[in-house]
């Protein structure tokens, strides 16, 4: 059986999570206190980061890495489109979350709310926490944007676009850090996505000393 180190909130072990989950490929996960930097962990990774998957005899590490190895090794149900177009889109979208929306917002409320008591590094800097609230009404404008021209984030099937975002969105949610009302063709998409098999594990995360909020475990919010 896989197994995968991993954070319950961490948004890049969720989305490694889903693509696991919805190729049904069968993970034992195991909670990874990275920051404690213990040295068999090193071994795995000497990056000090989650994910770490070991699969198929092999230990790898970095989710958008993971996910197109996956994609690559076990190729249904397809998460990524067969035209270069198609992919290009969705390897934009997944950096446009992993990178700009982990920047701007998940580093600023999960990181700052939940990450900091965790790890005992003191209180959340009310300035990052701000600054995450007023950037994820763009990032939640650019979605709806999206996706009243679209089916799914990057086209009109399911990628693994939508499982960046959903990752983000899920740990976000599990603090309730995201206004579901600015935006009705966000929270259906959400909803529509959250209602899959594959997100059964990430609904059912508990973080000790932070209860999820009633609706985040609610298909129909």
């Amino acid at each position: 059986m896989a197994k995968l180190y991993h954070v319950p909130l961490s948004p890049f072990c969720r989305k490694v999570r889903l693509t696991l989950a919805e190729k049904r490929i069968e993970c034992e996960l195991v909670e990874e206190r990275y920051w404690e930097q213990n040295p068999d962990f090193l071994r795995r990774n000497p990056a000090g980061k989650v994910p770490v998957l070991k699969i198929d005899g092999r230990t790898m590490s970095e989710s958008a890495a993971i996910c197109e190895w996956l994609e690559e090794n076990y190729p249904e149900p397809a998460l990524m489109p067969k035209d270069s177009d198609g992919r290009y889109e969705v390897r934009r979208l997944v950096a446009w979350f992993d990178d700009k929306f982990h920047s701007e917002v998940t580093s600023k409320l999960v990181y700052e709310r939940v990450n900091k008591k965790v790890m005992k590094q003191g209180f959340p800097d009310s300035g990052n926490v701000k600054s995450g609230a007023r950037a994820i009404k763009y990032h939640l404008d650019y979605m709806a944007w999206l996706l009243d021209r679209r089916r799914w984030l990057a086209g009109d099937s399911m990628t693994l676009a939508d499982f960046a975002a959903a990752a983000h969105l899920s740990s976000l949610d599990y603090i309730s850090d995201v206004d579901w009302n600015r935006s009705d063709t966000v929270k259906d998409w959400y909803a529509k996505i959250k209602s899959r098999p594959a997100f059964r594990s990430i609904l059912a995360d508990q973080v000790p000393g932070f209860p999820p909020p009633a609706h985040y475990a609610d298909l129909d919010f």
